[in-house]
C-alpha cells in the first residue's frame, strides 16, 4: 500500500520509493535505479516498462539522496535585496529561465535589504547543499562579501565587484558612464542646478552613479552642492522624503536624477505635494525602466537597465563555473540606455 490514514481519518499518498516501483514491476531496486538513470545492462523493453510503472505510481527521484551520491543537488541559490522591487524580479526571471533550460532548480531568497539576514541566508543555502550561488546587489560589507566569496564557490555577483579569482564571476552595468550620459542630457536641456538622489549609501550602483553625476557636472563647468546629493532608501517612500527635503531647502534645483524608478515615483509625489510641476518646474530622470515607468504621470524618462539580460548572463556564467570551477572569467559589463518620455 502506498497510502496511510492520518489523524483525521483521511487517506493521503506517501512518497513513492524505488523499492515500491521494484515491487510493482517484479524486479530488484537496482534494476529500477538502472532504468531511471539509463545506466547498466537492461533491455529497452524492460526499461520502458519500469519507467511506465514509475510514472503511473507518481515516483519522483529524491534529489537529496541523489545529491549525496553525486555531490550535486541540481539547485542554485539566488539572493535578492527586495523581491518586491520590479527590477530584481525581472533579473530573477532571466536567471530562472536559464536555470530551467539547464534542468536546475532555483531557491530564491529575499533579504529585505538587511545584511544580517543575507549572511544567515547564505548559511542556510549552504546547509541545503546548493550547487552555486547568485548574489544580486549584495548588501554585505566588503569584508563580509570577501569572506562569502572565499567560503562559497562557485558564486556570481551582480552589481558588486571584488578582485578576480577562480570560481567567481561578476555581471555589472556601467553605472558611472550611464549616469554621466543622463546628466549630460539634463545639461543639454538647459538645467544648471541638478540634484542626485542616490539610494543606499552601501550600494555600489549608487556610488558609481554619483561619480558619473559629479563628473558630468564638472565637465559642464557646473558647481554642485553637497546637499544636492542625498542618500535615501531605494523605494517610493525614501524618494518622497528625500525629495521633500531637497526641494524645500533648495528651490533652485530644476532637475533630479533618481537612483531608481521607485525613488523617482516618490519624487513625483513630493513635487505634487509642493506644487511643482514635472517637467516644467523640475525635470526628472529615473533608473531601471521598470514596467510601471511608462504609466506614471507624467510618463517617466529613465535609464533602461537590461534587467532580463543581466539575469540570463549571470546564471549562464554561474552554470559554466560549476563545470569549470578553476576558471577566472572576466567581468561581464553591460550598458544602460536613455529612454526619453515626458518627465525630462
Amino acid at each position: 500500500m502506498n497510502d496511510h490514514v492520518n489523524d483525521h481519518g483521511k487517506r493521503r499518498n506517501r512518497h513513492v520509493t524505488i523499492r515500491d516501483v521494484a515491487q510493482r514491476a517484479g524486479v530488484s531496486p537496482q534494476t529500477v535505479s538502472r532504468a531511471i538513470n539509463n545506466k547498466g545492462e537492461i533491455s529497452p523493453e524492460t526499461r520502458q516498462r519500469i519507467l511506465a510503472i514509475a510514472q503511473e505510481m507518481g515516483y519522483r527521484p529524491n534529489s537529496i539522496a541523489r545529491g549525496l551520491k553525486t555531490n550535486r543537488t541540481l539547485t542554485v541559490g539566488v539572493v535578492v535585496p527586495d523581491i518586491a522591487n520590479p527590477f530584481f524580479a525581472e533579473v530573477v526571471r532571466g536567471a530562472s529561465e536559464i536555470a530551467h533550460s539547464r534542468h536546475y532548480g532555483v531557491l530564491l531568497c529575499n533579504t529585505d535589504e538587511r545584511p544580517e539576514r543575507e549572511w544567515a541566508i547564505l548559511h542556510m543555502l549552504e546547509a541545503h547543499r546548493v550547487d552555486g550561488l547568485l548574489l544580486i546587489s549584495s548588501r554585505l560589507t566588503d569584508e563580509r562579501l570577501h569572506q562569502a566569496i572565499e567560503t562559497w564557490q562557485p558564486i556570481v555577483l551582480i552589481n558588486r565587484l571584488q578582485r578576480p579569482r577562480p570560481g567567481v564571476g561578476y555581471v555589472l552595468v556601467n553605472d558611472a558612464e550611464a549616469a554621466f550620459r543622463a546628466v549630460r542630457y539634463l545639461v543639454s536641456q538647459g538645467h544648471r542646478c541638478i540634484a542626485f538622489l542616490g539610494g543606499s549609501p552601501k550600494s555600489r550602483s549608487g556610488m558609481e552613479r554619483r561619480q558619473g553625476y559629479l563628473k558630468a557636472m564638472r565637465t559642464a563647468g557646473l558647481t554642485t552642492e553637497d546637499s544636492w546629493c542625498l542618500p535615501c532608501s531605494p523605494d517610493v517612500e525614501g524618494g518622497r522624503q528625500a525629495a521633500l527635503k531637497l526641494l524645500s531647502e533648495h528651490p533652485e534645483v530644476t532637475a533630479i536624477l533618481a537612483y531608481n524608478d521607485l525613488v523617482a515615483f516618490g519624487v513625483l509625489q513630493a513635487c505634487r505635494t509642493l506644487g511643482r510641476q514635472v517637467p516644467k518646474d523640475c525635470a526628472l530622470l529615473g533608473w531601471d525602466d521598470i514596467i510601471f515607468a511608462s504609466y506614471a504621470t507624467p510618463p517617466l524618462s529613465t535609464m533602461r537597465m537590461p534587467k532580463y539580460q543581466i539575469g540570463e548572463r549571470a546564471m549562464a556564467l554561474l552554470l559554466d563555473l560549476m563545470t569549470k570551477p578553476e576558471s577566472t572569467p572576466p567581468p561581464i559589463l553591460l550598458d544602460a540606455e536613455l529612454i526619453l518620455r515626458e518627465s525630462a
